[in-house]
């Protein structure tokens, strides 16, 4: 997996991948399971569910960009009804609404909804940060370490060290915030990534 510098690119290149790689996918799955009776129908009604729920996804995001909070609703109800993929990315993209209008509650709730509902390991990783993000702004810094815990991948390790140096110091843990930020300048951190994390090093005064 390439290194992003952050998790919204994570984000976009998910919805690519399985925009451009999700038919070929459900191919693999029933040439893997070897069924040979029935295999045309079962390939048909599965590439007819997942277009369903794309086009769904696309009518309940579409209502939701609208951005008028009564239409939330069926965003919502999409997500919570969607036990895959698509409900995970709906749930991320109200969690983002909900943050924008300091509803920080309403998000994590739409987050760990999108955390039940995803499979892929990138992804959970992604919703994972994005709740630990909103857990500290909730003041729950233990909470949001304890969330870090699960975001696996090597890159994510300069993502993680920089969120766990600010909820450390949110606990007034500095020489804590300073050895994380340490630990993210040196990994595989974009550039601009290290830089911040060597500035608030340096803004620290223990």
């Amino acid at each position: 997996m390439e290194v992003y510098s952050n998790e919204n690119e994570q984000v976009d290149a998910l919805k690519n991948f399985f925009a451009e790689n999700g038919k070929a996918l459900a191919v693999g799955v029933i040439l893997g399971i070897g069924a040979l009776v029935g295999w045309r129908y079962w390939g048909s009604h599965q590439e007819s569910t997942a277009r369903e729920a794309s086009q769904a996804y696309e009518s309940a995001m579409t209502t939701l960009k609208a951005g008028q909070p009564d239409t939330y609703a069926a965003a919502e109800k999409f997500a919570a009804d969607e036990k895959n993929t698509y409900g995970a990315f709906a749930a991320l993209e109200l969690a983002q609404q909900f943050v924008d209008a300091g509803q920080m509650d309403k998000a994590e709730k739409q987050l760990q909804l999108g955390l039940a509902a995803a499979t892929d390991d990138n992804l959970k990783s992604v919703i994972n940060v994005r709740l630990a993000r909103v857990q500290l702004q909730l003041k729950q810094p233990d909470a949001a370490l304890k969330t870090l815990e699960n975001v696996k991948g090597e890159g994510w390790t300069g993502i993680v060290a920089d969120l766990r140096g600010e909820i450390l110091l949110s606990k007034g843990d500095k020489q804590g915030a300073r050895a994380a930020w340490e630990a993210g300048a040196k990994s595989d951190a974009s550039p601009a990534l290290s830089e911040m994390m060597r500035m608030k090093m340096n803004n620290l005064s223990i």
